[in-house]
């Protein structure tokens, strides 16, 4: 009994996407503390596979990768085809990976905005679909998609990213409640500006567009968070592993915004 309240995901197959790196690997390592096994998808296998060593080593769980074109549906379909043969049926799969290029809106183009609805919106619906039917068949399931407060507030310069998010939020409270009965929660988690590689890009942008110092930049970004500062991953991937957990069978189609009091749905 111990055990299992120590390791509650022991036996249950997560599968993270975009989870070498950022977020991603602070999800997938909360995830692995509770004993999961995880498969971590992405782009660059060194990423994905030194982040997978590290579960291994620290937590003492199964890891695997996949190197996946998040955005094309066979790509997603074998790669989790590959995993379940791996680990076993995904119990929890969270959406992770996205791509949040800045831009005025008429410099925008119609090759941006596939790229970021692909990856941002489609990479989710792929992996669900490829994950969904073996979740239905045990009937119990948690799917979390990582959108962001601007999937719930319009933001300028990121119009696609914006529209992409919004649509993901969109999409986790309809699939909610197709699968409210089957024993299937889907939450959505909207972090503010968190410690990530995209955020240090987004300052270096700033920087060397503006000639503000990275302080001044940092700031900026920080400027409606009432705590004032960047969000960090862990906290992110502590509310990711509770809406896994049995204590949120009861929450489900919610945007979880996790911003320092930014936004107040």
């Amino acid at each position: 009994m111990a055990l299992h309240r120590e390791r509650p995901f022991a036996g249950r197959h997560a599968i993270v996407t975009g989870g070498g790196r950022g977020i991603g690997a602070a999800i997938a390592a909360s995830l692995a503390s509770r004993g999961a096994a995880l498969s971590l998808l992405g782009r660059t296998a060194a990423t994905l596979e030194s982040a997978a060593r590290r579960l291994r080593d620290e937590h003492g769980v199964q890891a695997g990768i996949a190197v996946v074109d998040i955005a094309a549906e066979a790509s997603v379909a074998a790669a989790i085809a590959q995993c379940a043969a791996e680990r076993g049926p995904a119990a929890i799969l969270v959406n992770n990976a996205g791509i949040a290029p800045s831009a005025p809106f008429l410099k925008s183009d119609a090759k941006l905005w596939r790229e970021v609805l692909d990856v941002d919106l489609m990479g989710a619906v792929h992996t669900a679909r490829a994950v969904l039917p073996a979740m239905l068949e045990a009937g119990h399931g948690r799917i979390v998609n990582i959108a962001s407060t601007a999937g719930i507030t319009g933001m300028a310069y990121v119009t696609a990213y914006c529209a992409a998010k919004h649509a993901l939020v969109g999409f986790t409270r309809a699939l909610a409640i197709e699968t409210a009965r089957k024993g299937i929660t889907v939450n959505a988690v909207c972090p503010g500006y968190t410690e990530t590689d995209i955020v240090g890009a987004a300052l270096a942008n700033i920087t060397a567009k503006t000639g503000r110092s990275r302080e001044e930049a940092l700031q900026s970004l920080v400027a409606h968070n009432p705590q004032a500062r960047l969000v960090r991953p862990e906290e992110v991937a502590e509310t990711v592993a509770w809406l896994c957990s049995d204590a949120a069978m009861s929450v489900t189609g919610q945007s979880i915004v996790v911003a320092g009091g930014e936004l107040m749905p």
